[in-house]
C-alpha cells in the first residue's frame, strides 16, 4: 500500500471539483448538444467548416457550464 501524501481542505470553492464537472459534464451533456445542433445549422459543407462549427459552439458550452457551476459550488458553500 503507497504511503498516503496528504489531504486538501480548500477554502473557498474547490476549483478542482469545478473544472473536474465541467469537463464531465461538457462531454456528456455538451457533445450531443454541439451534434444536435450542428444538424440544423446551414453551410457546414466541408469537415472544416464542421470543425470551426463545434469549437465556437463547444467553447459557450465549455465556458456556460463552467459559470454555473462555480456559482453552484459558491453557493454550496
Amino acid at each position: 500500500m503507497p504511503e498516503h501524501i496528504g489531504t486538501t481542505d480548500p477554502d473557498g470553492v474547490d476549483f478542482g471539483w469545478v473544472m473536474q464537472m465541467t469537463f464531465v459534464l461538457t462531454i456528456v451533456i455538451g457533445s450531443p448538444l454541439v451534434a444536435i445542433v450542428g444538424l440544423w445549422v446551414g453551410g457546414l459543407t466541408s469537415w472544416m467548416d464542421r470543425l470551426v462549427f463545434a469549437i465556437r459552439v463547444g467553447a459557450v458550452v465549455w465556458i456556460i457550464t463552467a459559470v454555473g457551476l462555480y456559482v453552484v459550488a459558491r453557493q454550496r458553500h
